[in-house]
C-alpha cells in the first residue's frame, strides 16, 4: 500500500534570516529524502519546521529530525519543531530525543520564542 505523500512548503518566517518548512503528511522512510533536500537547501540562521500536519513519524523520520538538528547545529545554525502532536510528541518522550530539541506548541509560538531568542 502507497504511503501517504508527504508536502513540504518553504517559507520566509516574519524575521530576516528565519525560515519555515511547513510538513503536511507523515515523515515515513519513503518520504524522509524529500525533507532532508529541504533541510540541505536552507541557508537561514533559524529554521522552523512545522509539524501540525504530520500525523505520525516513523523511526527513519525521527532520523531524519535529529540529522536536521545535528547538520544545523555543527552549523551555527538554529532548528525548532512546532505543532507536535501527542503521538509525535510521545514518540520524542520515549526515544528520549525531547531534551534535545527546541519544541514549542504552534508555530506562532516558534516564531515569537526564536524571535526573542534572536535578539538575546
Amino acid at each position: 500500500m502507497p504511503t501517504e505523500p508527504l508536502v513540504i512548503e518553504k517559507y520566509e518566517g516574519p524575521i530576516p534570516g528565519h525560515g519555515v518548512l511547513r510538513l503536511k503528511g507523515p515523515l515515513v522512510a519513503e518520504n524522509v529524502p524529500p525533507f532532508q533536500n529541504a533541510v540541505r537547501g536552507d541557508d537561514t540562521d533559524t529554521m522552523i519546521v512545522d509539524l501540525t500536519h504530520v500525523p505520525y513519524v516513523d523511526s527513519a523520520g525521527l532520523g531524519s529530525l535529529v540529522a536536521a538538528y545535528v547538520s544545523r547545529n555543527k552549523a551555527g545554525q538554529r532548528v525548532a519543531f512546532a505543532g507536535l502532536n501527542p503521538r509525535v510528541l510521545k514518540l520524542f518522550e520515549v526515544t528520549r530525543v525531547e531534551p534535545l530539541f527546541l519544541i514549542f506548541p504552534t508555530l506562532a509560538d516558534a516564531v515569537t520564542g526564536m524571535s526573542t531568542a534572536a535578539e538575546a
